[in-house]
């Protein structure tokens, strides 16, 4: 079976004040078509930068990285974001919903893009509120809607377009536990029944106990991969590499 996401010894470097900084040194994975993983690592591990390169929100600096058998080096910006659209979803901690939109259309959004016409796209969107709980809220706008609300109304976006890949970047970090339990439940639930393949970035190890599958990210490398430990072949690094990679 062809992949999710395939990264091969990916790296990231920027430029701070004419110094380079690196903040990915060569990280190479596999995520599979259904797998449910977390990403997690402190603060400036590299984490977020690594969702980003997954994502196909910013390009390695080397490295190669194939998403459902597509190596997006070559690909120019264009069809690279008609790829991302096509096969992607996002959810981000902070929601990005357009204040002034109702949840309806903030849902519809996505196929916008993909020239959907008007009713089709708002039918969709109507079956993703419905299925993360929202079928009542699609006429309310984000500021109608507590934090909990607009994360589930935000899951639904990313939904929409039946992407292969959800990311989630601290999907809950801006909420109270309670409703921090309730959009895990819902990417729990998502995940199982859909069989997307979810890839959360998180730095709270209860959030990440929800994966099947937990990536530690330290300094730019992978520093322990369960699927290694537990003898899966999911792709990655060996522990033991990984320690050589650290002292190297």
């Amino acid at each position: 079976m062809t992949p999710a996401l395939e990264a091969v010894d990916l790296a990231r470097s920027y430029q701070l004040e004419g110094v380079s900084v690196d903040a990915l040194r060569g990280v190479s994975l596999r995520i599979d078509q259904g797998e449910f993983v977390a990403i997690i690592g402190p603060s400036g591990s590299g984490k977020s930068t690594l969702m980003h390169l997954l994502g196909c929100l910013d390009r390695p600096t080397s490295g190669a990285l194939r998403v459902n058998g597509t190596e997006i080096s070559a690909l120019t910006d264009t069809a690279l974001a008609s790829l991302r659209n096509r096969t992607i979803g996002f959810v981000f901690q902070s929601f990005h919903l357009l204040g002034r939109t109702s949840a309806l259309d903030n849902v519809a959004l996505p196929l916008v893009y993909r020239g959907v016409g008007k009713v089709e796209r708002r039918a969709r969107a109507r079956r993703a509120l419905e299925a993360v709980g929202l079928g009542h809220r699609l006429d309310h706008r984000p500021s109608q809607m507590s934090g909990g609300e607009q994360q589930r109304v935000a899951i639904a976006r990313a939904l929409v377009g039946e992407p292969s890949v959800l990311l989630a970047d601290e999907p809950t970090g801006n909420l109270d536990t309670r409703n921090g339990d309730e959009v895990m439940a819902i990417l729990d639930r998502l995940n199982a029944d859909s069989g997307v393949a979810i890839v959360l970035v998180t730095h709270e190890p209860e959030v990440a106990a929800h994966a099947r599958r937990q990536i530690h990210v330290r300094d730019g490398l992978i520093e322990l991969d369960t699927a290694n430990r537990q003898g899966a072949s999911a792709g990655g690094v060996a522990p033991e590499d990984h320690r050589e990679e650290g002292d190297g």
